[in-house]
């Protein structure tokens, strides 16, 4: 049954991604999913596996369903007050740092290294230190995705501003303008694809490391700390339902951000389909 349910999701897409148009493109990934999905039942179902293993998506999403106050709760705690407020101070003061490592060499040589040293350390071993300096609420998990989200955003947008062509740069010199209206004129429009590279990087560690901030210390509500106070109830499900909505979080902003560059980098190569 398990094997006969793939094939036969397997030829449909097979023939539907022969197809063009916008309608292929989303019907080929959702009936993947839903395909995994219901592999996932029949499995649970079929081989009796106990929920403690491995709850049911038909028990995940009731569960789910059931709880919408408290998952709620918990995506605005980590989601909105923590990661985005981190991922936004990160990658703006990654946008900033990255400005003046352009401006002098000094900084180049000496920032950049220490920027990879910090970001080479470990989060378990940084989440204990910001949960003491800022305290349990979603300050400190901020603290800790700034952290995470700064570097990734510096190097890409350091790269970029160094993407223009030598002759483009002359242009510029000959038409008398200044260091700071070349960088807008110029320099940052040709940065802005790598710097949507860091951005679209950060947003999956923007997440992950406030989830994992809040198992070393928060208040009686966000993601991380429903899955820690789930695990010592054998509450497989509600540790999925979280998962699930920290998945559908993670891609929607995710997709914002790549809907965003699409909009503002139509004329780079990368978008043209």
């Amino acid at each position: 049954m398990l094997l006969a349910l793939w094939l036969g999701a397997w030829f449909v897409n097979a023939r539907l991604s022969r197809l063009k148009g916008p309608l292929p493109r989303w019907l080929v990934p959702a009936i993947f999913g839903l395909t995994l999905l219901a592999l996932w039942e029949l499995a649970v179902r079929l081989f009796g596996i106990s929920p403690v293993i491995l709850p049911a998506p038909s028990a995940i999403a009731a569960r789910i369903a059931g709880s919408l106050p408290i998952l709620w709760a918990d995506f605005v705690q980590t989601a909105l007050k923590g990661a985005l407020t981190g991922y936004v101070l990160g990658c703006g003061a990654a946008v900033a740092v990255a400005v003046l490592i352009d401006r002098s060499a000094f900084l180049q040589r000496g920032l950049l290294p220490v920027g990879n040293f910090v970001a080479a350390l470990p989060i378990v071993g940084i989440a204990p230190i910001m949960v003491m300096w800022f305290g349990f609420d979603w300050q400190s998990k901020a603290a800790v995705v700034i952290v995470m989200v700064f570097f990734p955003v510096l190097v890409n947008m350091v790269a970029g501003l160094k993407a223009t062509e030598p002759m483009q740069r002359d242009l510029m010199a000959t038409y008398h303008a200044s260091y700071w209206q070349t960088l807008w004129k110029l320099r940052f429009p040709a940065a802005l694809p790598f710097l949507f590279n860091g951005l679209k990087i950060a947003t999956t560690l923007a997440l992950i490391g406030a989830i994992v901030a809040e198992f070393f210390g928060s208040p009686i509500v966000g993601m991380g700390f429903r899955i820690n106070a789930s695990i010592g109830q054998l509450s497989l499900d509600m540790i999925w339902a979280e998962i699930a909505v920290a998945a559908l979080a993670g891609s929607a902003f995710y997709g914002l951000v790549g809907f965003i560059e699409r909009r503002v980098t139509f004329w780079h190569p990368s978008q043209r389909r």
